[in-house]
């Protein structure tokens, strides 16, 4: 990166956990760098990194001197893995069944975050090199432009911790190919770049190594007052590093398997859930990456999977506000009541791969429970989203 050190301003600011700066460009306009700095979490967000982030982009947003923004995550193994969830698990574990202020502050702000990129006007650039998950994902498909590498993983892996795809995810999953984005939601399928590109996660494609020459090419594009034109200057300079790309983002898995997961998605959850135990073993030995993600599927949140189930059945005619807002209900409850506090301990605390979920099975959940999750805590005029619109 030191090469990139000659053409940021000298004005750079730091919280530690995410560092900002300005690149200087020739059109005499900037662009704004935030890269998230815990490179030891892989850039995991915490409360702090999500308000730290909102106060700058909030600044550069209205600032007529920011031309566009640019995401990025420190060290080469991640953009960011997820959301730091450690303290509210603790919360919830000292108060279970009650919605905790520590969930209901994290969502909350998180959610506004990602609710201010999908809207922010200006160009926003995530760089999606490496782990893209969960938290990351909703930082990522904020950004008017995405772009994903040879390197790429990206997934939706909130149903091995007994949450759900949430940070968006009853908005844009809905919108993908097929029964694609129930499959995601379902199985945490690890997506490679040309996946991403397939679902309309990535929009566009470079080589990992192209790090240091988008920057550059950044401060040589001619900036201008016009927004609209300051994102089809970017879209053009991307699409012609894209082309001049060494290594090609390869075909997609998701696309050549359309049809075999639409098939395996299709019907009620139970009927789903017995085309996927139905699945000749044949067929799990030609294609590891299904084998691997269907058995991420059962070994899951019976909840989890109940409501990824319920959330892909949303009306495409939701709004994203009107998904934020559902969405925090939904996330506040399952940290009160569900799966959440079991998943985490397993995975992320105790780490020892063994939760022992509230149901041992779909069938098993009462008629009504994951609806009753849907049901937001709060009046409308005290929802705490109830601002965004």
């Amino acid at each position: 990166m030191s090469e990139l050190n000659t053409q940021t301003s000298n004005t750079q600011t730091s919280n530690e956990q995410v560092l900002f700066s300005t690149l200087i460009t020739d059109s005499g306009m900037q662009v704004g760098v935030a890269t998230l700095n815990i490179e030891k979490a892989l850039n995991a967000l915490n409360l702090n990194m999500v308000q730290a982030l909102t106060e700058q982009l909030t600044v550069w947003q209205s600032d007529s001197n920011i031309a566009a923004i640019i995401l990025d995550g420190a060290g080469e193994k991640a953009f960011c893995a997820g959301g730091d969830v450690r303290a509210i698990h603790q919360a919830s574990v000292a108060t279970p069944g009650e919605v905790t202020q520590s969930a209901t502050e994290f969502f909350s702000q998180e959610y506004q975050l990602d609710y201010l990129l999908h809207t922010f006007g200006k160009p926003v650039i995530v760089w999606g090199d490496g782990i893209v998950m969960g938290g990351g994902l909703g930082l990522m498909i904020g950004a008017s432009h995405r772009i994903v590498t040879e390197r790429s993983r990206i997934a939706m892996p909130e149903v091995t911790i007994g949450l759900y795809p949430d940070v968006g995810g009853s908005y844009f999953l809905n919108r993908m190919p097929g029964k694609s984005g129930l499959f995601l939601g379902m199985t945490a399928y690890n997506m490679s770049g040309s996946d991403a590109l397939y679902v309309g996660i990535g929009n566009h494609y470079l080589n990992a190594d192209d790090k240091s020459a988008l920057f550059k090419q950044l401060t040589l594009l001619p900036w201008g007052a016009s927004q609209n034109a300051n994102h089809q200057l970017l879209s053009d300079m991307l699409s012609t590093m894209s082309a001049a790309c060494a290594t090609l983002a390869s075909d997609s898995v998701l696309e050549q398997n359309q049809p075999l997961i639409d098939e395996l998605m299709t019907g009620s959850l139970n009927e789903v859930l017995v085309n996927v135990s139905q699945i000749e073993p044949s067929t799990l030995e030609a294609k590891p990456w299904l084998a691997k993600a269907l058995k991420t599927m059962q070994a899951g949140s019976p909840v989890s999977l109940n409501l990824v189930y319920l959330q892909s059945h949303l009306s495409r005619e939701l709004s994203l506000a009107e998904c934020f807002k559902l969405e925090l209900g939904l996330s506040v409850n399952c940290c009160a009541k569900a799966d959440f506090t079991e998943g985490v301990r397993a995975l992320l605390i105790d780490k020892d791969r063994n939760p022992k979920w509230q149901f041992s099975d779909v069938a098993s959940i009462p008629e009504g429970f994951a609806q009753s999750l849907m049901q937001s805590p709060w009046a409308d005029d005290a929802h705490p989203l109830k601002d965004l619109h």
